[in-house]
This record gives C-alpha cells, sequence and structure tokens, in this order.
C-alpha cells in the first residue's frame, strides 16, 4: 500500500521528470566564417553534418563581403523570409539570432535589437544574443546601468508581445562577473530578458563556468557551446572577457558532461549552439555533443 506521503512524492518525482526539458544541438554560423561562402551555404552544410538547429548571425545596412556571397551574415535589409525559407528547405530550425551589439550604448543598439527582434519574430528565431559592450571610454559604471537599462526596457517593450527573448551573452567588462551578470538581466524588469550562457567566455574570463551555470540556470534560454583549447586556455585565461570562436567541442578544457548534466534540471529545451571556427571542427563537435547527450 502507497501511503499519501508516499504518493505525493512519487507524483512530484514523475512532475518533475515530465517537465524536465531537451538538449538540443545548433550550430553559430561562424563555423564557416572562414570559408568565403554565402548563408545558404552554412545552412545546408549544417543541414549534411547532422545539426537540427543553427544561429544565423545579422547586421544592419549593407556590407561588401555578405552581399557579394562571400561571408554568412545576413542583412536586416533583406527580406526575414531568406533565412525561414532556407532553413525549411534543409529542414534546420533557428535557435536565436546572433544580434550582438554594445548595450551600453543606447544610439548604437536601440533601434538595432528592435529591428532584430521584429526580424526574428519573421524569420522564425525565438532568442535574439546580444551583450553589453564595449563600453563608452568616458561613462561610469552607474550611467552605464542606466544605458542598458534604457535599451532593454525598450527592446523588452517589443520583444514581449512577440513571444521572442533577449538572451545576454557573457562577453565584455561587467557580464563576465556573475553578480553584475544577474543584475543587467533584471534590468527591464521583463521575463523576455535571459540568459545566454557562455561555456568559453565564462571560462577564459576566469569564472568557473559550471558553478555560474548553476546558479544562471532559472535564467537560462540558449546556450553558446564553446570550448577553449589547453593551449588558449593558457596563454589567456585571466586576461581577457571572451573570444569570437572555440575549438571543437571534446578538444578542450570544457566538462561536457557536467554541463549537460546541469542543463538536464532545468524544465525547458535548452538548444546548444556550438561556437566554432571551421567546417571540420563542426563535425567533430556533434559527434562529440550526441555521445554525451
Amino acid at each position: 500500500m502507497i501511503y499519501w506521503e508516499e504518493f505525493y512524492v512519487i507524483h512530484h518525482l514523475v512532475k518533475e521528470k515530465h517537465l524536465m526539458g531537451k538538449i538540443l544541438i545548433g550550430i553559430n554560423m561562424e563555423y564557416i566564417r572562414t570559408e568565403d561562402k554565402p548563408f545558404e551555404w552554412g545552412v545546408a552544410k549544417a543541414a549534411e553534418l547532422g545539426y537540427e538547429y543553427l544561429e544565423p548571425m545579422v547586421h544592419w545596412g549593407r556590407e561588401l563581403l555578405s552581399e557579394a556571397g562571400y561571408f554568412h551574415s545576413v542583412s536586416m535589409l533583406d527580406d526575414p523570409m531568406r533565412i525561414r525559407k532556407a532553413c525549411e528547405q534543409y529542414k534546420v530550425k533557428p535557435s536565436a539570432l546572433s544580434a550582438h551589439c554594445p548595450i551600453c550604448k543606447p544610439d548604437a543598439s536601440t533601434d538595432y535589437l528592435k529591428q532584430a527582434v521584429r526580424f526574428a519574430a519573421e524569420c522564425g528565431a525565438p532568442v535574439i544574443c546580444t551583450d553589453e559592450g564595449p563600453k563608452p571610454s568616458w561613462s561610469t559604471q552607474e550611467e552605464d546601468f542606466a544605458f542598458m537599462r534604457y535599451v532593454l526596457k525598450e527592446a523588452a517593450l517589443v520583444a514581449e508581445p512577440r513571444g521572442i527573448k533577449i538572451g545576454i551573452e557573457p562577453h565584455q567588462q561587467y557580464t563576465v562577473k556573475p553578480d553584475l551578470y544577474d543584475k543587467i538581466i533584471d534590468l527591464a524588469g521583463s521575463p523576455a530578458v535571459g540568459a545566454n550562457f557562455d561555456t568559453g567566455n565564462s571560462y577564459l574570463a576566469g569564472q568557473d563556468p559550471y558553478a555560474w551555470l548553476e546558479k544562471v540556470k532559472h535564467k537560462l534560454i540558449h546556450l553558446h557551446a564553446k570550448d577553449i583549447s589547453v593551449k588558449q586556455s593558457d596563454a589567456e585565461r585571466g586576461t581577457v572577457t571572451g573570444t569570437p570562436v572555440g575549438c571543437a567541442c571534446g578538444d578542450g578544457v570544457i566538462d561536457w558532461a557536467k554541463v549537460i548534466a546541469i542543463c538536464k534540471t532545468i524544465p525547458q529545451d535548452i538548444v546548444f549552439s556550438v561556437e566554432c571556427g571551421t567546417v571540420e571542427q563542426a563535425a567533430r563537435s556533434i559527434k562529440h555533443l550526441k555521445s554525451l547527450i
């Protein structure tokens, strides 16, 4: 016979298991940064490698390399359906848009993030990723936090009705400090703003990425799966706040089994968006992560 106390314990455990989210594997389009190929080529290659999700990079205005088909970034002056159609053609989904701009600089980032949110909503990306810097050379920390609150509040007002999340990444002078990272995420007082945690940047900044991820997991909406080579770790850890891309997942210092174990305890699905620098590294990354997940 099961007593009521035992029934409630069993029911709670079953409910928790039912609510446990999935870990999904995506690729940041920076993996073709040296291939001199357009966005659509990168989408096709990601699908060929077995990725189900990808993270396009967007920019404002026009620039030569992307317009000529030699770079993967997509202009937000283009039709957002360009991303949606390419993803549908190759049966992949956008996990987020890489829409980085310095939210410490309202003149550069307020309208940019609003446009990125609208673009994401139409192309089918549930998250836009950004960070805080670099900051103005003349401003104080107090002023910077006022600037960031303004930008995030304005962007959140556009994101909330569209169901888009804004993922703040540890990458610059403030976000690589766990307490300040939490404060920045909470500045707008909006459920639309959350954590796009970066394993590699947090490690290079001298933090414990596992303890930090455990601390912030309740705010996690997206994860940059970035590994750091032993060589880069020895040369840069504690002296930088981040790096554009890492090595193949499994080749560096990040314990992916530990990262996965932490993320398996949260209720929502999380995409691990691999940040590496070559197609070959992307192929090895997905093989390693799939073996663990």
